[in-house]
Order: structure tokens, then sequence, then C-alpha cells
């Protein structure tokens, strides 16, 4: 343990800076989830390489101990988590632990939730409306758009009581409740008169 007044990195940085198809991925995810920048990305693999490791070490205590007991304590007290936070389903198991992604990570945070439950039109805009106060869970206003939500709070997530969003007049919930039909477009897709032809 360091000294407890001193901030330490919640993440691991990547062995490999400059590896291709893993920077494409994930940009992809920082498009896609509204995402601030690729740290956070990074934090959201943290947490997963944690869970597998814990299930890792469930599987070796599994064979190697006569207790099984204490295996299946351990093993229930791990998956029961997982499922609290939302991360596995009714019957789930320890391969799902080890088979988890990190867009299943990504989905539990309270800037996905907001976007998935109709509260903003994208994901930038859950963010914003987060960091805003616009947004309580069970009446209280949470200001953290990486907020790891579980399933009890997950239905308890509504604008916060003092928001102007409440009020079905509110303009913008207009815009939200009948979002605008724009084309997709590729995230790695050039603007329209970028490079030497468009004089930037």
């Amino acid at each position: 343990m360091g000294y407890p007044g001193k901030n330490h990195k919640s993440y691991q940085t990547p062995k490999r800076p400059w590896e291709k198809s893993r920077i494409e991925s994930e940009t992809r995810l920082v498009i896609e989830y509204g995402l601030r920048n690729k740290r956070e990305v990074w934090k959201a693999q943290e947490h997963l390489r944690k869970y597998r490791k814990g299930a890792r070490n469930l599987l070796a205590l599994g064979s190697s101990t006569t207790d099984k007991e204490l295996y299946e304590s351990k093993k229930e007290e791990l998956i029961t988590s997982l499922q609290r936070n939302g991360l596995l389903g009714p019957d789930a198991d320890i391969e799902d632990v080890l088979s988890l992604k990190v867009q299943a990570q990504l989905e539990r945070r309270l800037q996905t939730i907001v976007y998935r439950r109709g509260l903003a039109r994208s994901p930038k805009q859950a963010r914003q409306l987060i960091t805003h106060g616009h947004v309580a869970i069970a009446g209280r206003r949470t200001s953290i758009p990486g907020y790891r939500v579980t399933r009890k709070e997950e239905s308890e997530i509504t604008y916060y009581g003092k928001s102007p969003f409440v009020a079905d007049s509110h303009a913008e919930k207009e815009r939200i409740a009948k979002p605008a039909s724009t084309p997709k477009t590729s995230a790695f897709a050039r603007p329209q008169g970028y490079g030497r032809a468009g004089g930037r």
C-alpha cells in the first residue's frame, strides 16, 4: 500500500502503444459510447481484468483443493456480485466470467444507460446531462458519467427533481422523443473537403 494521499492510476496503459488494430478498436468504442478519452476504455478493461483473475484463481482452487464448500461459496460470491452489477445473467458460470468483453462493462456506465433508456439523444448528450446535474438515481443527483449502475438502480434512473427536463413542455424533451434521422457515417471517414484539395 502506498501513501494514502497520493493518487494512483486505476488502469494499465497498453504495452504496445502504436498497435494499429488496438487503436482502431479503442477509437470505435470511444465514439460508440461517447467517452471522453481512451483512459475510460482502459479503466473498463482493468475492471474486467480483476474479474478474470478472480475466476482463474477459483478454477485453480477447484482443481487443487478438496474443500468443495469453500470453492462453491467463493464461486457463488463472485458470480452473485457480477450478476448484481448487471454483467452476468441468471444462469452464469465461471466460463461466462472469462468470456466477458469490455463492452459489457461499458454498457453498465450511467452515461450509456441514460442514453439506452431514452433520456438523451446521444451518448454525448447523456454525458452532458449527467455532468450538469440533470440525472438522478433514486432521487439522488449523480454527476459521474462513469458511475457503474447496478441492476437494482437501473430502473431508478430519472431526471433530477429540480431539473428543467422534468417538465414535459421542455423543448429538448420533444427532440429526445423524436430524434432527427441522420445518415450514419463511418467512424473513420474523413469529412468532405479534408486534405490538400480542401485547403487544410
